[in-house]
């Protein structure tokens, strides 16, 4: 039914989302003494929302905004030493080792046997090529694409750089906002595995699924069977 099936990367192949919230959490601990820590963390999301226009995703931007938002909610105060520790602590990030998801490389190793495999991911160029070598899955991708944003013209460039019917395209990941909606936009079809957490900016209110159809999954060990039932009609 697919001529591609692509895949993103962070939370669906594999954990990330979790190192996020650990550093962030032992930043709020630095800066405990300023605010309280729900407060913190309240401005540590805005400041970094606020910041994608500028850096981007991934972990670059996410370290630049907790500096600012660690100067901001110190009126300046805070050290070099702090800075330091915060600095540290996204340097302890980026060298994580990768941790699949369950059934992941038995699945994508399964249907890069029968399929043409991509993966599509968004943020750093440098820590998403980085986590993909560690991952040990690169080579069951056929083509791999790392981009700043996942929009329906961000999708659009990317079928037409590699002359893909959309209509025959499977996208396969963790974000309504990111992997699923932008998709369905171009008549393309797509399969949603939740994570366990969500970034408070990848959220879609439900009144705007309330027409889209897309298949959705509690783990990636279970898509070979569903591509299995829809060949079968």
């Amino acid at each position: 039914m697919f001529d591609v099936i692509a895949f993103d990367a962070d939370d669906t192949l594999w954990h990330n989302e979790p190192h996020y919230r650990n550093v962030q959490q032992r930043v709020i601990e630095i800066l405990a003494r300023h605010h309280d820590a729900e407060w913190i963390r309240q401005r540590m999301d805005e400041t970094e929302i606020r910041n994608l226009e500028h850096y981007g995703y991934g972990a670059k931007g996410f370290t630049l905004s907790l500096i600012e938002t660690a100067i901001d909610l110190t009126a300046g105060q805070i050290t070099g030493q702090e800075i330091g520790q915060i600095i540290a602590l996204t340097k302890e990030m980026l060298r994580a080792p990768i941790e699949l998801l369950d059934g992941v490389r038995e699945t994508i190793t399964q249907l890069a046997e029968t399929n043409s495999l991509m993966l599509i991911t968004k943020g750093d160029l440098f820590d998403q090529e980085g986590k993909l070598a560690r991952s040990g899955l690169g080579d069951y991708f056929s083509r791999i694409e790392i981009v700043p944003s996942k929009t329906a013209q961000v999708y659009a460039a990317i079928a037409a750089r590699h002359a893909i019917n959309p209509t025959r395209f499977l996208m396969v990941g963790n974000s309504l906002k990111s992997d699923i909606l932008p998709v369905l936009a171009l008549g393309g079809h797509a399969v949603y595995i939740p994570y366990a957490t969500t970034w408070e900016h990848e959220r879609v209110p439900e009144s705007e699924l309330a027409d889209k159809h897309f298949h959705e999954l509690p783990s990636l060990a279970q898509l070979p069977a569903l591509l299995t039932r829809l060949a079968n009609g």
